[in-house]
């Protein structure tokens, strides 16, 4: 799977970036890293976001037993690769059908959310129990919703392109491909939201700590994000906003 964001919907954090080598690619302008997505992963399908930038996913070399999934709900759109344990419960929870499989209710979970759901982002992500990563886009508010597993059981890679567009695949060559040295593997137990940035949801009331990696030569290349467990927030909560607000600004 593959997403790439424009830095208006999704601004990947300060640490993430790093200075890129010449000749590096655009991830969004000249349309190569899907190109390149595509001719390494014979039938690739691509999602235009228009402005917003573009989701891929393949059924290519995937893990039969963590197999990659893409739904589209009321111009939500999500791609999800691996496995949930408790899916009979999760159904229930949210009142699906028994055909709903893992990337519905994914989208039906942060749909709850948005619309004012009673539990806070971290929390609802933390009754996923299984093995995952998914990326999820919400057309409407254009916001983003990403996450994998805490014990990073999906390959899942970020980082961030030449113009600072967020890159984000299972695939880390395709990740180097148009990230250069701004790359890295995406932290387990952790969420990213357009709104709320990055954050652990195992230890929501800790800050996260940026870790520089640094590559067989000594160079710094993008970096990797730890729980501090002497740095807390001051504020945990999902604020509560009114009727009329898009509530998704705030998960």
């Amino acid at each position: 799977m593959l997403a790439v964001f424009d830095k208006t919907v999704a601004k990947s954090p300060e640490a993430l970036q790093s200075p890129h080598i010449a000749g590096s690619a655009f991830a969004l302008k000249d349309g190569s890293l899907a190109s390149h997505f595509s001719s390494m992963h014979p039938g690739s399908v691509i999602i235009n976001l228009g402005s917003s930038g573009f989701m891929s996913y393949s059924s290519d070399k995937q893990n039969p037993l963590l197999p990659r999934l893409f739904a589209v709900v009321d111009d939500i759109f999500c791609v999800f690769e691996g496995h949930i344990e408790n899916v009979a419960h999760l159904k229930q929870q949210y009142g699906l059908n028994k055909t709903a499989n893992e990337v519905i209710i994914v989208i039906e979970a942060y749909r709850t959310l948005r619309d004012r759901g009673p539990y806070p982002a971290d929390q609802v992500v933390r009754d996923i129990l299984g093995k995952f990563a998914f990326i999820l886009y919400d057309g409407s508010s254009k916001t983003t919703f990403i996450a994998a597993d805490a014990d990073g059981s999906v390959p899942f890679f970020w980082g961030t392109d030449s113009e600072g567009h967020l890159v984000l695949s299972d695939d880390g060559e395709v990740v180097k491909q148009g990230c250069g040295k701004s790359f890295a593997p995406f932290p387990k137990g952790c969420i990213f939201t357009s709104s709320g940035g990055l954050r652990s949801y195992e230890h929501p009331i800790n800050e996260l700590k940026a870790v520089p990696r640094v590559d067989s030569s000594g160079e710094v290349c993008g970096a990797t994000f730890k729980v501090d467990s002497e740095s807390k927030k001051g504020k945990t909560g999902m604020p509560r906003v009114g009727s009329d607000a898009n509530w998704s600004q705030h998960i």
